[in-house]
């Protein structure tokens, strides 16, 4: 990856010049879970959001936008920073696929394994200064001022782990000001209102002509007390006043810049677990002893709302025909609660992980489980969840933009999440030659 990198920035270099002379400066605002109804039609749903609505008469937005396979937070991230699914950049879930459960939970925390040029990479091959507050799969990116997402165990020690793969020195310094940063696993709104602030610092004190700036809390409540509830409504005003904040120091700090908010999926309630290892397990598929899996042949990768089936040996006939058979199967049986199930031509054609030879979307309502020992039936362990199949108007995102070279109130209609990259990189002038998607705004 640091050779792809190397001659990723080498073939731009003679862009440099030009692309800096054009660059507007961005400010990228992720809102994990933000629908967009929930700023269309704020007043409908009881929400005082003015800094986000502030975009629909300053700016252009999107009615919707039709997010990837699987509707969850890394692949969407990483899809906002490259313009392509999640099949060409690499990050197929939230997870990486961990069938014996050595990783400890480990997400897919590191740039190394985008397999695509991103923004962050674009603007510094253009020779733009970037800085990042702990959007996904950030872990060694080429971002000048780094302070990337990642946790262990949520203790203080990840905060050292943190300081020891931000950009060196960053966070010290920092912490000197503001104090201590917020733990990694630390999804609550104050985790937000304590990283708004180091984000603003950073603008004020860096002025990076890009940054990105993560903020989890409204999916987070969400997934503990559903959508539409006075507490994730209560979270989203909120998070509207930190939007707020970033927006007034980045128009000071960039007068002529842009600010752009986005999100990476829908929500919806959800109130049955599905316990999907278990009849892989009975199937002979996984074999476990003493709570670990010692043994497998197809395993299913946890999304939420949908699972992938991977193969052992995905040109296993044998195997391959036993877990298409137990798929249907399954299928039939309303338990499950599966809509439907994509073969592997049917997944990739969708932009999905080829890593998987099966992808089982469940209906709205159920959830695939943790543990695989959870009964059949059992109530959900979350609320609220996503993961569902991208074309779910509730699975919709959402995309706002309002600066320099951006028309002012001008819906933008539907989009596809991979609109989003190439837009902003025409913003800054720089190039993302890899992008499936299309530029949305004209200068």
């Amino acid at each position: 990856m640091r050779t792809f990198t190397r001659c990723f920035a080498a073939g731009l270099l003679g862009l440099a010049s030009i692309a800096t002379a054009h660059a507007v400066p961005v400010l990228l605002i992720s809102i994990d879970g933000l629908r967009p109804a929930d700023v269309l039609e704020a007043q409908k749903h009881g929400l005082k959001l003015p800094n986000l609505q502030r975009f629909m008469k300053q700016g252009s937005y999107a009615s919707e936008v039709r997010g990837v396979l699987p509707t969850l937070t890394y692949p969407s991230h990483t899809t906002l920073l490259t313009g392509v699914s999640p099949d060409v950049h690499g990050i197929g879930g939230n997870l990486t696929f961990d069938p014996s459960n050595k990783n400890q939970q480990g997400w897919a925390w590191y740039a190394s394994d985008i397999r695509v040029p991103t923004l962050w990479d674009a603007a510094h091959a253009a020779g733009l200064s970037t800085g990042n507050v702990h959007w996904p799969v950030s872990v060694g990116a080429t971002v000048d001022w780094n302070l990337p997402q990642i946790w262990r165990t949520g203790l203080p020690d990840d905060r050292k782990l943190l300081a020891a793969l931000a950009t060196p020195g960053l966070l010290p310094a920092l912490e000197k000001d503001l104090g201590p940063y917020a733990d990694g696993i630390d999804e609550s709104l104050a985790g937000d209102e304590n990283r708004t602030r180091f984000a603003v610092k950073l603008l004020e004190e860096r002025k990076p002509a890009f940054m990105t700036a993560y903020l989890a809390s409204l999916d987070h409540e969400q997934h503990a007390s559903g959508p539409d509830t006075p507490e994730a409504k209560r979270t989203l005003e909120r998070i509207d006043g930190l939007v707020g904040e970033l927006m007034s120091v980045a128009q000071r700090v960039h007068p002529d810049g842009v600010v752009a908010v986005v999100s990476d999926h829908g929500f919806l309630p959800v109130q049955q677990d599905v316990n999907l290892y278990a009849p892989f397990i009975q199937a002979g598929l996984i074999t476990i002893k003493d709570g670990a899996v010692t043994e497998w042949q197809a395993m299913p990768w946890n999304d939420g709302g949908s699972a992938a089936i991977v193969l052992r040996e995905p040109g296993n006939a044998t195997t391959s025909a036993k877990v298409s058979t137990l798929l249907t199967q399954l299928q039939g049986n309303p338990a499950y609660g599966i809509d439907r199930v994509l073969d592997h031509a049917q997944l990739v054609k969708q932009g999905g992980t080829a890593q998987a030879n099966w992808f089982v979307l469940f209906k709205p309502g159920y959830e695939m489980a943790i543990k695989p020992d959870a009964p059949l039936p059992t109530s959900s362990h979350y609320r609220g969840m996503h993961g569902y199949d991208p074309s779910l108007s509730a699975m919709r995102s959402t995309f706002l933009i309002e600066g320099k070279g951006v028309p002012a109130g001008t819906n933008l209609g539907a989009i596809d999440m991979r609109d989003i990259a190439p837009t902003l990189a025409r913003l800054l002038g720089v190039s993302l030659p890899k992008a499936e998607g299309k530029a949305l705004l004209t200068r």
